[in-house]
């Protein structure tokens, strides 16, 4: 679903120029579940770009779907952008002053679906992340945990083809973090493709594969053989925090 071969990025010109990313292969299938892991300056989130379309590389090909992306004028990469690709961000990137619902409705604006149709995806969207009764509420008056889950509602609703997460765990204490990791190992159960960026092993052992990079070069690529259930790991720490409550 996802080919990525010789790819090599570099920022700026001669002597002041950075080599971001270099001869990086990678290889996606479709319903994969992903980890990119690396310490800071390491390039994760420079392909994090690319692969979203949002940054072009420097060298090699990057084709999505069969599609060769590198090959795309600015519109065209635009159109593939909202259509084969959900973003989730660590600062949710909500817009503050309309509701979760209308937040939602937002790629499907761009790709110009109509408004009951739109409407009635977003709120299909928001109940299946638990949300029914917060659709109408604004980002600020949301948690956390609900603004992250109403960033998952607004990458799925155009049935991309993969969802990228830039440490969607970030900003969140730990129970959260299991919830929406839960939300994401459902979604890959249902076959959707998953690619998150995190810096926490913990987090990145949820998924089924972790791809590491260091000094521009992916350096590792390995498959998780038993994943860490979020759910069971909710249901332990749920379990302890009553227990704690109930000695109180």
């Amino acid at each position: 679903m996802l080919k990525i071969e010789n790819l090599g990025k570099i920022y700026g010109q001669g002597e002041v120029s950075v080599e971001a990313l270099k001869e990086i292969d990678l290889y996606i299938e479709k319903g994969e579940f992903i980890s990119i892991m690396g310490p800071s300056g390491s390039g994760k989130s420079t392909l994090m770009n690319i692969i979203g379309c949002l940054d072009r590389a420097t060298s090699g090909s990057y084709s999505l779907d069969d599609v060769d992306v590198e090959a795309l004028d600015d519109d065209s990469l635009a159109l593939i952008r909202n259509k084969k690709v959900g973003f989730v961000f660590q600062s949710f990137n909500l817009l503050p002053r309309i509701s979760a619902l209308k937040n939602v409705e937002l790629p499907m604006v761009y790709a110009g679906i109509h408004y009951k149709e739109r409407k009635q995806k977003a709120i299909d969207a928001l109940t299946r992340l638990g949300l029914a009764d917060r659709m109408h509420h604004k980002p600020n008056e949301m948690s956390g945990g609900q603004k992250q889950r109403v960033a998952i509602a607004r990458a799925l609703v155009n049935k991309p083809a993969i969802i990228l997460a830039d440490e969607p765990t970030g900003n969140l204490d730990s129970v959260t973090s299991e919830e929406i990791m839960e939300q994401f190992q459902q979604l890959n159960d249902e076959g959707v493709t998953v690619l998150i960026v995190t810096h926490e092993p913990d987090i990145a052992k949820h998924t089924k594969r972790i791809v590491t990079f260091a000094d521009g070069y992916l350096v590792s690529d390995t498959i998780v053989d038993k994943p860490l259930s979020a759910t069971t790991i909710l249901k332990e720490k749920k379990q302890a925090l009553d227990k704690s409550l109930g000695g109180q």
